[in-house]
C-alpha cells in the first residue's frame, strides 16, 4: 500500500492530464452549452442500441453522424434513456420539440453540501445483544452502497479489505483507472470506481486528480461514514478521541466522482453516475448534493430498480422553503447535533473566565499567551481598517444569517488584517469546524450573544485589555443538549412540492469525524448527515431484502424520536430557536434499531411515482389536471395540505410487517385549528387475511382565516412494542394566490 506522501510525486501527472482533457467538442461555438436531453424509459435492454438512437436523434438536428459524435459527451444508456451533448439554443429547441423527448435544460453546477455519532445512534458496534440491528443486519455484510461524491483515497485505513471475500456476483460495475489510481487501488472493500469530468469547467478541474482518487476529502469522509471499517485511535488533532467508523462497516463501497475543485457538481455528470450505477447493482445510492431549482429524474428510474435513494437537504437553513431534492422517491436528510461539544475557555485580563466552542488544539496557532483583545463590531473591512488588529485577538458580532457564510468571511478578513485570533458571537455554534483559516492559521471561538456582551464591555472598559485562548478539550454525554437540529439545515416546506413534507428525517451532520486524505478529520453539514441515513438504509436492506425503497423510507420515518433521552421535545436551532417541527426535521431523529421493526409500513408503487413525474416534472400527461394540486393523496409517510380551505379527506394505505395478528388503534395530534378524524379508527390484522389496510383522514378547518402552517401527527399504537408515527402540516387558506410560509 502506498503512503500519502507516495502520491504527491504523481500530482504533476494530474496537472498535465487535466490540460489535455477535452471540455468541449472542437466544433463547438462560442454560443454553444451543454445540455441534458431526457427522453424517459429506455426502449430497448440493449444499451449499444439506446446509444445509437442518441446519435440519431442529435445527427437529424445536427446534420450528420460525425458531428453528433463530436457533440456527444455523455450518454444514458443503462437506468434510463437520454444523452448530454453540446448545443446551441436553437438546436436544443428542436430536438424538445422531437417525439420521445421528455425535457431539455442546460446543464448546472452544484455543490457537495465519527467516533460518537453511531453510539450516540445506539449502533454500538461492540454490542452484544442479539437483538440489535447491526448484528442482524452482520454489519451490512455484502450490501453494495454507491456514493456520488468527489471520489475516494483507496489508501485510508477506513478502506481496508482485511477479510472480505469476493464482491457479491450481483456486481457488474468497474475500476476506471487514471491519474494516481490504478486497478489495485479498488479492492474488496471499495469495489469499483468511475469518474465523471464531461462538461466540467478547467476552473474545477484546476489541480485535480482525472481519476476517482478524492482530492478535496468530502467524498472520503462521505464513505467511511457510511461504510468504513473500524479504525482506532482516531482524532482530529486529539479532539474526539475514539474508533472511528461506518454504521454498516462491512458493506461494500461504489465510488461514482461527478464532484470535483472545492465541491463543484455537474448535473450531466450526476446524471451519468446515476445511470451506471443502476446498472452496476448497487442497492443504495448516497448523494450528499444540492439540487434546488432542478430534480435529477435519473433517481426515479433508480427506485423504480429497488435502490433506495438518499440525499443531503442543504445547507442553507435556517430560513424556511431553502430545502432541496424534495421529489417524494427519495430520502432526504437535516443535519443534527450529537452529544458532543468543544468547550474553550477563554481568560480575560480581568481574571474572568468564559466558555466558547473552538476546534483549537494546534498550539503552532495559538502559543497559550494573553494577547491584545479588539472589539471590532461585524469585522467588515470598515471596521477592521479603523482599528489596529495586527497580533490581536478579535471579537466579531454576527449580524445576519447563513452563519457559516458569515463566519468563514469574518475568518478570512480578520486573518488577512494580521489578527492572532477570532471570538466570533453567533447563536449558533454548529459552525465551529467550517472554515481552514481557524485550523491552520489562528484559533477561533464561538460564543453566544451574552457572552461576547460581557467580553465587548471589558474591552471597551479596560485601558489593555487582553484574552487568552486556551486549548479546546471534548465533553461527550448527557450534559450535552442534544440531539438539536442545527442552524445551517435547509428548512421547508418546499417551494416546488409544497404538498410534501420535506425534509424526510434528521441525522447527525455537525462535526462528524472521518476519513480525509490519510488522516480523520470533522466535517459538517448535511453532507454528513446524508451518509447516516444510507449506512442505516443498508442495514435496513440486508435484514430485509424484500423492501422497497418506499418501505425503507417509510420505516425510518416512522420510527423516528421527536423527544431527546430525556423526554423533551427536540429543538431546532435557529433565530430564534425554537421546538421543531416537521419542516426541520420531518418524522423526526432517525432511531436505527426502531427502524428494523417498524409494525407498518406505507409503501408506494413506482407507478405513482411515475404519475407524480410526469404531472410535475415531465411532458403533463392526461389526467395530469385532476392530478396536480392534490399530491397529499400519495402514499407517503406524511400528510401536508398546505392549501386547506374547508375540509379534505386523505386516504392512506398501510402494510403489516410486523405479527400477522395484530391491532392498531389511531391516536391524533391535531394541528391548531384543525379537526382531525381517522376512518376506521382501529384497523386489525388476521394471521391469514390481508397485510393490507386502507384509511382515511379528513381534516377539517375550524376558521376561514388566511394562516400559517399548523402541525400534529398521527399515530397507530399496537399497544406493545410498535408507535408508527407520521407528521402532518397543514395551512388554511382564504385565496390560493395569498399564502404564508411560516
Amino acid at each position: 500500500m502506498k503512503s500519502e506522501m507516495d502520491f504527491r510525486s504523481v500530482f504533476c501527472c494530474a496537472l498535465l492530464l487535466v490540460s489535455v482533457v477535452i471540455m468541449l467538442p472542437v466544433s463547438a461555438d462560442a454560443s454553444s452549452k451543454l445540455y441534458i436531453v431526457y427522453m424517459g424509459q429506455k426502449k430497448h435492454d440493449d444499451p449499444s442500441v439506446v446509444t445509437a438512437s442518441h446519435h440519431d436523434v442529435l445527427a437529424s438536428v445536427l446534420g450528420s453522424k460525425d458531428e453528433a459524435q463530436r457533440s456527444m459527451v455523455y450518454t444514458y444508456k443503462h437506468g434510463f434513456s437520454g444523452f448530454a451533448a453540446v448545443l446551441t439554443e436553437s438546436q436544443a429547441r428542436t430536438i424538445a420539440s422531437l417525439p420521445g423527448v421528455i425535457t431539455v435544460k442546460a446543464n448546472t453546477h452544484y455543490q457537495t453540501h465519527t467516533t460518537r455519532s453511531w453510539d450516540f445512534l445506539g449502533l454500538d458496534h461492540d454490542q452484544s445483544s442479539p437483538s440489535g440491528l447491526l448484528k442482524k443486519a452482520k454489519y451490512g455484510e455484502d450490501i453494495i452502497v454507491g456514493v456520488v461524491d468527489s471520489g475516494i483515497w483507496p489508501e485510508s485505513r477506513s478502506f481496508d479489505d482485511s477479510g472480505y471475500g469476493p464482491p457479491p456476483a450481483r456486481w457488474r460495475g468497474t475500476c476506471q483507472t487514471g491519474a494516481a489510481f490504478n486497478a489495485t487501488s479498488c479492492n474488496r472493500k471499495i469495489v469499483g470506481a468511475r469518474w465523471y469530468a464531461g462538461g466540467m469547467s478547467a476552473e474545477a478541474l484546476e489541480g485535480e486528480y482525472m481519476s476517482p482518487r478524492d482530492h478535496n476529502g468530502h467524498g472520503t469522509h462521505v464513505a467511511s461514514t457510511i461504510a468504513g471499517g473500524q479504525v482506532r485511535n482516531a482524532s482530529h488533532g486529539g479532539l474526539g478521541a475514539g474508533a472511528a467508523r461506518g454504521g454498516a462497516p462491512r458493506a461494500r463501497l461504489a465510488v461514482y466522482k461527478a464532484c470535483w475543485g472545492r465541491g463543484t457538481c455537474g448535473a450531466a455528470a450526476v446524471l451519468a453516475a446515476i445511470d451506471d450505477a443502476i446498472s452496476d447493482g448497487v442497492d443504495v445510492l448516497s448523494l450528499s448534493l444540492s439540487f434546488q431549482d432542478q430534480e435529477i429524474p435519473g433517481t426515479l428510474h433508480a427506485v423504480e430498480r429497488g435502490i433506495t435513494v438518499v440525499f443531503s437537504a442543504g445547507n442553507d437553513g435556517s430560513a424556511a422553503q431553502t430545502v432541496s431534492n424534495a421529489v417524494p422517491w427519495v430520502l432526504t436528510v437535516a443535519a443534527s447535533t450529537i452529544d458532543r461539544s468543544f468547550p474553550t475557555v477563554l481568560s480575560l485580563g480581568n481574571n474572568e473566565k468564559l466558555v466558547g466552542q473552538s476546534l483549537n488544539y494546534n498550539l503552532t496557532v495559538n502559543s497559550d499567551n494573553f494577547h491584545t483583545l479588539i472589539s471590532a463590531g461585524s469585522c467588515d473591512e470598515r471596521a477592521l481598517s479603523s482599528a489596529n488588529v495586527t497580533g490581536a485577538v478579535v471579537l466579531c458580532s454576527a449580524s445576519s444569517t447563513p452563519a457559516g457564510q458569515e463566519f468563514a468571511g469574518a475568518a478570512s478578513r480578520v486573518a488577512q488584517a494580521g489578527a492572532r485570533g477570532l471570538i466570533f458571537a453567533h447563536q449558533s455554534s454548529n459552525i465551529v469546524d467550517n472554515t481552514d483559516i481557524c485550523k491552520r492559521a489562528m484559533p477561533c471561538v464561538l460564543v453566544d450573544f451574552e457572552v461576547a456582551h460581557r467580553i465587548a464591555t471589558y474591552a471597551n472598559s479596560a485601558q489593555m485589555p487582553e484574552v487568552r485562548i486556551s486549548k479546546t478539550f471534548s465533553v461527550v454525554g448527557n450534559g450535552v443538549l442534544s440531539p438539536r437540529v442545527a442552524a445551517f439545515s435547509s428548512r421547508g416546506p418546499s417551494a416546488a412540492f409544497p404538498g410534501i413534507i420535506k425534509p424526510d428525517i434528521a441525522a447527525p451532520g455537525v462535526s462528524i469525524l472521518a476519513a480525509v486524505g490519510g488522516s480523520y478529520k470533522f466535517m459538517s453539514g448535511t453532507s454528513m448527515a446524508c451518509p447516516h441515513v444510507s449506512a442505516v438504509a443498508a442495514l435496513l436492506k440486508s435484514i430485509h431484502p424484500d423492501w422497497s425503497p418506499a418501505m425503507i423510507k417509510s420505516a425510518i420515518v416512522t420510527t423516528a424520536s421527536v423527544t431527546d433521552r430525556f423526554g423533551m421535545p427536540i429543538q431546532a436551532e435557529g433565530s430564534p430557536r425554537k421546538l421543531a417541527d416537521p419542516f426541520d426535521f420531518g418524522g423526526g431523529h432517525i432511531n436505527p434499531d426502531k427502524a428494523a421493526d417498524p409494525g407498518l409500513v406505507y409503501d408506494v408503487d413506482a407507478g405513482e411515482y411515475t404519475k407524480f413525474f410526469n404531472c410535475t416534472l415531465g411532458p403533463k400527461d392526461d389526467g395530469c389536471e385532476s392530478y396536480t394540486g392534490k399530491l397529499y393523496q400519495l402514499n407517503l409517510p406524511s400528510i401536508a395540505v398546505p392549501d386547506l380551505k374547508d375540509s379534505v379527506t386523505v386516504s392512506r394505505t398501510v402494510t403489516n410487517v410486523g405479527p400477522a395478528d395484530a391491532a392498531y388503534r389511531a391516536e391524533v395530534e391535531a394541528p391548531a385549528g384543525v379537526d382531525v378524524s381517522v376512518e376506521p379508527s382501529v384497523i386489525r390484522f388476521g394471521g391469514g387475511g390481508d397485510r393490507k389496510a386502507t384509511f382515511q383522514v379528513t381534516l377539517t378547518a375550524r376558521q376561514r382565516v388566511q394562516g400559517g402552517y399548523t402541525f400534529g401527527s398521527l399515530t397507530w399504537l399496537d399497544g406493545g412494542n410498535h408507535s408508527v408515527r407520521i407528521p402532518v402540516a397543514v395551512r388554511t387558506v382564504i385565496q390560493d394566490f395569498i399564502a404564508d410560509s411560516s
